[in-house]
């Protein structure tokens, strides 16, 4: 990265008719020059860090306004990248804007690329690498929840926790590379206590490792497939949980021909439901067409709902679509239109609910989040990222193989391989043991202006 360049992107979302404020932000030596000589303020209001003035923008070559703004100055190192930043505050909308931004790259910015800004940040001290990424992860967040785990991370949750085990591999590296040094003129080491501290930060990071599913989960939601043979509800389903009508419901079998979509919040986790066309055999092409995406959604979705009439009872069409749904995917067995039904469900249903009436529907959400392995995130505070997952999957095997050292009876200095293996992987977690190739991988999934 130059740090002497100065960048500039537009930093808020773009959507024709959509947004009263958009916003140009400026990082750089150039920051505030660039700001004085496009940004024309009327009166005397005084220039100052961190105060907002009032004015237009102005092409300095031709004169002319291009918008009514407010402008921002802060200061280095009282800014987001701890240089200094302008920001422009224009009206919402495609053009106005863009036009702002052409301006202030011709006068000597260039286009910030995805997430630079919050690089900058990084590389100048202002936040970790945790911390950077729970911004991404808030901009994206799909509900509530996954705001708060982002929100935790930002606060630096996530860096406390993986610093401390981080500090806790050093201190014993510490202990042990002095011995392999100067062993002579050290006190014995207990190996004992040594392994009993590395097995308890294994275990601390084989519990955050467990804890990522949840916090993907709630990051990324699920993609749920609603199968069953034609006219079992499906449709009603569909639009029960979406709370909106989203399919069409008829009493007509084959009414749904093609892959209906919804998404919706379901106890804090994003969910895509698919409405599938009922599987059956057919001879209408249009029908057989819709069967065959069914089928593809079928392999595809993270669960599968199985709904069943309950009117009709356990039929053989049923098991066959049982037998086919796809091994070691979340599913349930939905037992639908338990109004009309007389007497037990059948052995194979596992939640009872009628889509019409909307019994049963909350129990199916619990029912369906508990077989994904959900606990609705209670109690979670911090949740590493794919990336972060890895990594500490990465410190924990090196654990392993330490204290499979230690097991055999090795020297201090077998030992110390892994461990120091274990602290760098850490290290890359939090950024302070990490690469300028890794870095531009991080930070260019981040969106542009951020």
């Amino acid at each position: 990265m130059d740090s002497d360049d100065t960048i500039a992107a537009i930093a808020t979302a773009l959507a024709p008719g959509e947004g009263s404020v958009a916003i140009v932000r400026i990082s750089g030596p150039q920051a505030e020059p660039i700001g004085r000589d496009l940004f024309e303020a009327p009166g005397d209001q005084p220039w100052g860090s961190h105060r907002v003035l009032y004015g237009h923008v102005r092409d300095p070559g031709s004169g002319e306004r291009l918008d009514e703004a407010l402008l921002l100055l802060m200061k280095a190192p009282r800014s987001f990248t701890r240089e200094d930043v302008v920001e422009l505050h224009c009206h919402g909308g495609l053009i106005a804007v863009s036009h702002v931004l052409d301006l202030v790259l011709r006068s000597g910015a260039r286009r910030a690329r995805p997430g630079e800004f919050s690089q900058r940040a990084f590389l100048n001290g202002r936040l970790d690498l945790t911390r950077a990424e729970a911004i991404s992860d808030l901009i994206t967040a799909r509900s509530r929840r996954a705001a708060q785990l982002a929100l935790a991370g930002l606060d630096g949750g996530l860096q406390r926790r993986i610093g401390t085990l981080r500090e806790r591999l050093l201190d014993q590296l510490a202990e042990l590379e002095a011995r392999v040094d100067f062993e002579e003129d050290l006190p014995p080491l207990d190996p004992q206590a040594l392994v009993v501290e590395l097995e308890a930060v294994r275990q601390e990071l084989k519990v955050l490792v467990a804890e990522a599913s949840v916090g993907q989960l709630l990051r990324e939601g699920l993609k749920v497939a609603i199968i069953g043979r034609p006219n079992v509800g499906k449709s009603s389903l569909l639009n029960a949980l979406s709370r909106r009508e989203r399919a069409i419901v008829t009493e007509l079998p084959g009414t749904t021909r093609d892959l209906l979509e919804s998404e919706l919040v379901l106890q804090g986790v994003p969910l895509t439901l698919l409405d599938t066309a009922g599987i059956r055999s057919t001879d209408d092409p249009v029908e057989r067409l819709g069967i065959e995406r069914s089928r593809q959604a079928l392999a595809s979705a993270d669960a599968v709902l199985l709904l069943v009439d309950l009117a009709q009872g356990w039929t053989q069409a049923d098991a066959e679509l049982h037998a086919q749904m796809p091994a070691g995917v979340p599913s349930l067995v939905v037992g639908n239109k338990a109004d009309r039904a007389a007497g037990a469900p059948p052995a194979q249903v596992d939640v009872v609910i009628s889509a019409l009436t909307g019994s049963g529907l909350e129990a199916l959400a619990e029912a369906l989040l508990s077989r994904c392995g959900h606990s609705l995130g209670q109690g979670l505070e911090v949740a590493l990222n794919a990336r972060q997952r890895d990594l500490a999957e990465a410190a924990a095997t090196a654990l392993d193989d330490s204290l499979a050292a230690a097991s055999a009876g090795l020297p201090w200095d077998f030992w110390t391989i892994d461990l120091r293996q274990a602290a760098r992987s850490l290290g890359e977690i939090t950024g302070e043991e990490v690469n300028e190739a890794v870095l531009d991988r991080v930070f260019s999934r981040f969106c542009i202006g951020k």
